[in-house]
């Protein structure tokens, strides 16, 4: 099933104008584009506050363990 040839496009162009009217069709055409609009600029500020968000961090082994662990004391009585 491939794309609709040159009749069938008007066939369903047709059938959409019936169905909605032409006063409506500039209408529902300007809120698919601002949907589409508001969606890309949308995408495009999400992509750098995840980046941001997610520092690298930097791991050195055993000795940033030992420097948060609490310093152990020993008493003795």
């Amino acid at each position: 099933m491939g794309m609709p040839s040159g009749t069938e496009l008007l066939i369903i162009f047709g059938i959409i104008v019936l169905l909605f009217g032409a006063k409506k069709i500039p209408d529902l055409a300007k809120g698919i584009g601002k949907g589409i609009k508001n969606f890309k600029s949308e995408m495009k500020d999400d992509a750098p506050e995840s980046a941001s968000t997610e520092a690298p961090k930097k791991v050195e082994g055993k000795e940033e363990v030992a420097s948060t662990e609490a310093p152990k004391t020993t008493t003795q009585a």
